[in-house]
């Protein structure tokens, strides 16, 4: 499967001042399978270590960190020579070998020349007890889910992903009713490679779920094994995503986890579920003046999954409801359409989204976007109904003197509206891309 990253992957290579790679990301999202296939096809061969599925790996790293023994020890365990700049060596599951992340400070320091890349649990690979992070020694890449524009490169829709990568409105408002079909095809499938493998190869939808669903039984086992006291609380917050997206107001409420939960009971589960890139947290923002982060309200946020196909399979959405109803994309109040647009915008470098709400006021934009220098208010409408009270009282009279122009994303074809432009669902990711 085509990746985006793999371009960055390229970069990382040609350039002379490369460190250490650390490729990030949440499980099951590709890692493994993207450095592997960046390995075989860039170099002249690969050196695979494993940690997890072979733990004799551990002891590389435990007598020292010297890296021209534990250079020789990889050579003895591949029965391969490293050749600098032709020889990938590729660390996977680092987390489990004690002292790995640390060694990486000084492969930087003394073997900047050798090409190592590593993957591992985001958890596991930041925290690490004992052991210090090689900060400023390393590069690090950031693996998300597939966005639509890569599930389109799947299903052989080449030109059609070309179209929504470059914003060419009238192909999008030809090829609208393919493009709405492939849409509501990733509302139910979403971006995990397996699932999507799975799709563009067999068709099986029910096959699809069942990935999902192991999916999320393996992100449950990951509860039990690595958030230890806190296994509960993240299980409960983790569960009640769906309910809380489905809200009108979606903002999280702690008091929808459990009967009388508060912020200092939960914040914890909800910072560790962050912290392993299972769920997005966007913060309420008071004012949409550069830079956003300074009038973020920490108190106030909501939750998003890192992919819509898991929120479908969490929700225990059926395939007739998803693929077949024409309601798919504004079920559940929007939940989903919602959910979907952070997915895409977590694809855009140097994008930060909020939101915005007033106090003792029903007025909420769904989006406030920090991108380069430009705030953008954005609202979210899937239903056929696309006025946007809201986005008018906020762009045309509440903050006039920002001089603003606002962004609805919906089923709907482009168009500029002077104050505003509005952009089909599908082409999310496309219009922050070619506006940066």
């Amino acid at each position: 499967m085509r990746r985006k990253l793999y371009n960055k992957l390229l970069e990382w290579k040609n350039d002379l001042a490369r460190k250490p790679l650390i490729l990030e990301g949440a499980r099951q999202v590709g890692k493994t399978w993207l450095l592997k296939e960046f390995g075989s096809k860039e170099y002249d061969n690969m050196v695979y270590v494993n940690c997890h599925d072979h733990p004799e790996t551990h002891i590389f790293f435990q007598q020292d960190l010297n890296v021209k023994r534990i250079m020789q020890a990889f050579e003895a365990y591949s029965k391969q020579r490293i050749v600098a700049g032709k020889t990938l060596v590729f660390i996977d599951e680092i987390q489990e070998a004690p002292h790995a992340i640390e060694s990486l400070k000084y492969f930087c320091e003394e073997a900047r020349e050798q090409h190592i890349v590593v993957a591992g649990s985001l958890l596991g690979v930041v925290n690490r007890p004992g052991e210090s992070f090689p900060v400023g020694k390393v590069n690090t890449l950031r693996l998300m889910p597939m966005s639509f524009e890569e599930f389109l490169w799947a299903q052989g829709a080449d030109a059609l992903a070309e179209g929504v990568s470059h914003c060419n409105w009238t192909l999008m408002a030809d090829m609208r009713v393919s493009l709405e079909e492939y849409l509501r095809q990733y509302y139910y499938v979403g971006g995990m490679p397996e699932a999507v493998l799975h799709y563009t190869t067999q068709g099986d939808v029910n096959g699809v779920r069942r990935i999902q669903e192991e999916i999320l039984s393996n992100y449950s086992n990951d509860f039990a094994k690595h958030a230890a006291g806190e296994t509960q609380r993240v299980r409960m917050v983790w569960d009640s995503i769906p309910s809380q997206l489905a809200r009108e107001n979606k903002k999280f409420i702690y008091g929808a986890v459990r009967k009388g939960g508060r912020a200092r009971d939960l914040e914890n589960a909800i910072q560790w579920l962050v912290d392993a890139g299972l769920v997005y947290k966007v913060y309420r923002c008071a004012k949409p003046v550069l830079p956003l982060k300074f009038y973020r309200d920490p108190n106030a946020f909501k939750l998003y999954l890192l992919d819509i196909g898991l929120l479908g399979a969490l929700s225990e959405a059926s395939a007739m409801q998803m693929l077949v109803s024409n309601d798919v994309f504004k079920e559940f109040k929007g939940a989903f359409s919602e959910n979907y647009v952070v997915q895409q915008m977590m694809n855009v470098p140097s994008l930060s989204a909020y939101y915005f709400s007033k106090d003792n006021s029903r007025m909420e934009v769904d989006f406030l976007v920090q991108h380069g220098e430009r705030v953008i208010p954005v609202e979210v409408k899937a239903e056929e109904n696309v006025k946007s009270k809201s986005l008018a009282q906020f762009v045309k009279v509440d903050f006039a003197n920002e001089r603003l122009k606002g962004l609805r994303i919906s089923m709907k074809p482009y168009a500029d509206q002077d104050w505003m432009e509005n952009i089909p669902l599908y082409a999310v990711e496309g219009y922050l891309n070619v506006f940066d």
